[in-house]
């Protein structure tokens, strides 16, 4: 059942959950999050990043939306990061429900400006907006990108931004950072940056870099308030880690896609199941009507 991002967000935000966004960009991975999504009665957003879209190529949507609408799971095909006017309109006219147009490495009022455009265009044929304020950090391996530094999201800047935009949902920075993080580092969330931001906006709040982030640190913060986290790196290296035993491990030339990519889909499963219960999202699609 696909739906919008506003739809999706706004019940996650009002019953205090967060919606999780896996980046499943293959024939692969994209099956074994529904499965998860299935088993668990959880509401989903399937988020796609433009170099993902550029390398599967636009056909693929037709799949994506083949598997949304077999399923009777609440689904979002989700635009992640675009990094300008012109691929969300792209995405907008293949079909996604939610777009992200990423201006946070732009000043203020040039981030407003974009996003102002984007807001208009993507609202008037009914589709979402999310939009990014704050810098998320890059460990360096993931396809998202990130900041070297990362420049927290100042709250009273948020209440601005938001209310000149007319946004949908709001990626927020308070210590995340994309892909996983390197051996012997551990991230803090700002949770004092959290809770200002909460007493000034009222819109759906946005947790990127979701990955690796301690269990207690993520579910405190979708107990203060955050209703979408993005998933992408935890799931895609437990597929590759499979992956790799199953090619190095066998004795025979292994081929064929039906022997070796089922239980790399398995491990994915579990990652996306464990990702859903830590955001008390399991249970939700009865939420959706």
């Amino acid at each position: 059942m696909l739906i919008t991002g506003k739809e999706m967000l706004d019940i996650a935000m009002k019953n205090k959950f967060a919606v999780a966004a896996f980046n499943a960009g293959s024939g692969q991975l994209l099956p074994a999050v529904i499965e998860a999504a299935e088993e668990t009665g959880a509401p989903f957003m399937m988020a796609i990043h433009p170099d993902e879209l550029s390398f599967l190529g636009d056909s693929y949507i037709a799949q994506v939306h083949a598997a949304i609408q077999a399923t009777k799971i609440p689904v979002v095909l989700h635009l992640d990061h675009g990094a300008s006017y012109e691929q969300v309109i792209h995405a907008i006219q293949l079909g996604f429900t939610s777009v992200m147009f990423d201006g946070s490495h732009l000043s203020f009022e040039e981030n407003i400006r974009i996003t102002q455009k984007v807001v208009e265009a993507a609202h008037a044929v009914g589709v979402s907006v999310e939009a990014e304020l704050g810098t998320i950090g890059d460990t360096g391996n993931s396809i998202e990108g990130g900041a070297t530094e990362i420049i927290f999201t100042d709250p009273e800047n948020a209440k601005e931004f938001v209310e000149r935009t007319g946004v949908d949902s709001l990626a927020i920075a308070i210590g995340t950072s994309h892909g996983i993080y390197p051996k012997n580092y551990e991230p803090h969330l700002r949770f004092d940056i959290l809770e200002e931001i909460t007493k000034r906006v009222d819109i759906p709040l946005v947790l990127h870099g979701g990955s690796s982030n301690p269990d207690d640190e993520i579910a405190k913060s979708v107990a203060m308030g955050i209703a979408k986290i993005n998933i992408s790196s935890d799931i895609k290296i437990v597929f590759a880690d499979k992956l790799r035993e199953i090619l190095n491990n066998s004795k025979n030339e292994i081929r064929e896609p039906n022997v070796m990519f089922p239980e790399c889909m398995e491990e994915t499963k579990k990652v996306a199941i464990q990702k859903i219960n830590l955001f008390k999202s399991n249970n939700k699609a009865s939420l959706y009507k």
